[in-house]
């Protein structure tokens, strides 16, 4: 499926030691995770660590892309705050997302239910913004200023959000409207695939894979 332009970081397209294929398109593989879930963080470095080096050996270049997809899960309160920060990185420097999401999942231990909750928000953006420092390089007021929930003008209360709210809004809807309830969830050309697991190898991976693009 579609994104839109300034979201573009949220695709990678699978690297090769081959030559592109002639008159390909892409194969879209969509993924959409949580920060905080650990079955997410399991099929992510799969993904990443070990798929897309697979592929390169197998695939020639472009045949694939893969799309990160926010998937937001309220019964986690952080995971709002999570996919806020991979946003903002993402605004502050695109070319940072992938490394950064690396990052988050990494630690990612650290913003669930019982490490957050004695905290408040903006102590979680605090430390946050010290990730997004520390592991990308992005300037920590920028990040910070970004996720600020600025006092109203009136003093009266407001839920008019921060600066990444919109952003954010756009892909809890684009879930919602592809029925997404789970993470993680994988979309193969723009269907729904249960059968793949945050459990699978990269060999169930690659067999996948050589189905979708023989039918290409």
């Amino acid at each position: 499926m579609s994104i839109q332009p300034r979201f573009l970081a949220h695709k990678l397209t699978s690297p090769s030691k081959l030559a592109a294929a002639a008159s390909t398109t892409p194969h879209t593989i969509e993924l959409y995770l949580d920060y905080v879930c650990p079955f997410s963080l399991k099929l992510f470095n799969q993904v990443y660590h070990n798929l897309l080096p697979a592929i390169a050996e197998k695939f020639p270049s472009g045949s694939f892309t893969f799309v990160f997809r926010q998937q937001i899960q309220p019964w986690h309160p952080s995971s709002t705050l999570v996919h806020e920060a991979a946003l903002a990185v993402e605004r502050l420097d695109a070319s940072k997302f992938w490394q950064f999401s690396d990052a988050l999942f990494a630690v990612s231990a650290e913003y669930y239910d019982t490490a957050v909750a004695d905290e408040t928000r903006v102590q979680t953006y605090e430390r946050l913004a010290e990730l997004a420092s520390k592991s990308v390089g992005v300037d920590k007021k920028a990040f910070l200023e970004l996720l600020t929930i600025k006092p109203s003008e009136d003093g009266k209360p407001h839920n008019s959000g921060n600066q990444i709210t919109n952003d954010l809004k756009l892909f809890i809807r684009q879930a919602r409207q592809t029925s997404i309830h789970v993470s993680p969830t994988v979309l193969v050309d723009g269907i729904v695939d249960n059968n793949i697991s945050s459990g699978w190898t990269v060999d169930q991976w690659i067999a996948k894979l050589e189905e979708v693009y023989a039918a290409n």
